[in-house]
């Protein structure tokens, strides 16, 4: 008789808020099923639990960058599984698309974990029609914020599930304490900004640039851009030929971000979308004033609509600007707003979070 199978999907692990979420997930659920199972096609992942069975390539030698041909490697594992045993569930948090339409062909059931606003993702009618039909089929999609919730319903007529972030924050406390043996910031007396994310348009780090090229020369600040991704070239060429190599530095991708932002005085998020951006989250658990694009979805939420931390208009550098000058003048206000974000940050605590995965799937197996 075939036995219930949990199945994972996430063919291209790149670092982000995505992952972040996955591995507490997924290690939350290894605890409470004796096996499950993850496809990927990144080689570089690592799970301490040996409840994690990983179905991947198996040579050695295969190495790619292209997320193309991950998740078509990935789609025939995972057909490959589904064939074996009819009773998989799967839990896709990548190629969501790509992967309902396998279950649907070979009758598997599947939930979906959509990570980012549709703004992002249905730019086009085609689109649009297309996720329409599709999303019809999986058992649950699952979304991290209520404004993507409604979002979703608007768009699609679809009703999803939200699950808010889990939030481990003695995790990112402990770690904010590892000391940083480079310098980062040139000038103490300056005030100090941190912006953490791929570098890529969704995150619009121009909008940022262009905020601080406009205000530099009149206030002592710094800004660190943490991250990688397509884009870092036209960023470093753009802080070159704008005169801001000492105000702005760039470091690539750290797995702990947390005591570059402890060092910092505030943390930036200038997204065109999110879904409920972690980065955020992050920095009020570690004191830092917040200030975010009112990007859909995600920041209005977790800054309760402005009153605990400033947002300002996507794309619109110069109302970004006249943030971080209000940030610069007006610090102790703005660290009385984070103080009431950081009152609100039960409904994302971590083990409430997750047992809302567990109790689902046990749901949908049943």
């Amino acid at each position: 008789m075939e036995k219930k199978k949990l199945v994972l999907f996430l063919p291209s692990i790149e670092g982000g808020g995505v992952e972040k979420n996955f591995y507490l997930i997924a290690n939350y659920l290894a605890k409470k099923f004796n096996k499950i199972y993850l496809i990927t096609a990144s080689n570089n992942i690592k799970f301490d639990n040996s409840k994690v069975e990983l179905l991947t390539i198996k040579n050695k030698f295969f190495k790619t960058n292209s997320r193309t041909i991950k998740i078509f490697l990935c789609l025939i594992i995972l057909i490959k599984e589904i064939i074996s045993n009819k009773k998989a569930l799967v839990l896709s948090f990548q190629a969501n698309l790509y992967a309902i339409l396998v279950c649907r062909i070979f009758s598997a059931k599947i939930i979906i974990r959509s990570n980012s606003s549709p703004s992002g993702w249905s730019t086009n009618s085609f689109k649009k029609n297309i996720f329409k039909i599709l999303f019809k089929y999986p058992k649950a999609i699952i979304v991290n914020s209520i404004d993507f919730k409604k979002e979703i319903k608007k768009k699609f007529n679809i009703n999803s599930i939200c699950i808010l972030n889990p939030l481990n924050k003695l995790e990112i406390i402990k770690k904010s304490k590892k000391k940083i043996t480079q310098k980062i910031y040139r000038n103490k007396k300056s005030f100090k900004f941190v912006s953490v994310g791929r570098l890529v348009d969704q995150k619009d780090h121009i909008t940022l640039l262009n905020a601080f090229k406009l205000i530099h020369l009149n206030h002592k600040i710094e800004l660190l851009i943490i991250g990688r991704g397509k884009n870092k070239e036209i960023i470093k060429n753009y802080i070159s030929k704008n005169g801001l190599k000492e105000k702005i530095k760039l470091i690539d991708y750290v797995q702990n971000p947390f005591p570059y932002m402890k060092l910092s005085d505030a943390l930036i998020l200038s997204s065109r979308y999110e879904g409920l951006p972690n980065v955020l989250l992050e920095a009020l658990t570690l004191g830092k004033p917040v200030i975010s694009s009112n990007c859909p979805t995600g920041p209005k939420e977790i800054l309760l609509n402005g009153k605990g931390g400033q947002l300002f208009k996507v794309g619109d550098y110069k109302s970004l600007s006249k943030k971080i000058i209000y940030l610069i003048k007006n610090y102790s206000n703005c660290i009385k707003k984070t103080k009431y974000s950081i009152s609100k940050l039960n409904r994302y605590d971590e083990k409430k979070n997750l047992n809302e995965y567990y109790k689902l799937i046990l749901k949908i197996m049943n």
